[in-house]
């Protein structure tokens, strides 16, 4: 079948309409598809990398897992135990006594401990004063101090010597956590 002249310039017209319904609407859209297409691959690529990276770390997470835990319990070993806050008391008072005896050093008294109690955690603060004969006993103290069990730290020490003899007093505070302990009344604390 043949066209005509009009028909041919109709048949033109349209394909250059179609050509431009394409040029405008088809390829934006074909264009934003591939764009799209594109950013998924590279996301999905970024993805993998993130992966790859976390199974190389593994290994460095997991030793500092194992590390975190050791430390945890040293620390849980560092810190009183007790059902009650005078039952923590009694026991710091009687660890601090003991280290006082062992280094050769007396006790001239005691004062009752003092609390304080924050976010869980309870700090138990105890004052003792001694006398000794050998200054050197007083170092011994605070090496066993040091390296005790739970932790005892030294807050407060002084020492002064009085003709054949040195007397001082230490101040020392011990932790616990709070958390399960029959904390009495409030005007206890």
């Amino acid at each position: 079948m043949k066209l005509n002249l009009r028909e041919n310039k109709i048949f033109y017209l349209a394909a250059i309409v179609a050509i431009g319904f394409v040029a405008t609407i088809i390829i934006p859209i074909v264009q934003a598809l591939y764009l799209e297409r594109q950013g998924n691959i590279e996301e999905v690529l970024l993805d993998i990398e993130r992966e790859q990276r976390l199974i190389e770390n593994t290994a460095a997470w997991r030793e500092r897992r194992v590390v975190a835990e050791q430390r945890a319990m040293d620390l849980e070993q560092e810190i009183f135990v007790g059902t009650t806050i005078p039952l923590i008391e009694a026991d710091i008072q009687r660890d601090l006594s003991q280290h006082v005896r062992d280094s050769g050093i007396l006790v001239n008294a005691t004062r009752l401990a003092d609390r304080l109690e924050t976010e869980g955690w309870l700090m138990i603060s105890q004052e003792m004063s001694f006398r000794t004969a050998n200054v050197a006993n007083t170092v011994g103290l605070l090496e066993r101090l040091e390296n005790s069990m739970p932790k005892l730290f030294v807050k407060d020490f002084s020492i002064n010597r009085t003709r054949a003899q040195y007397t001082g007093s230490i101040t020392v505070v011990g932790f616990a956590r709070s958390q399960g302990l029959v904390l009495g009344s409030i005007n206890e604390c």
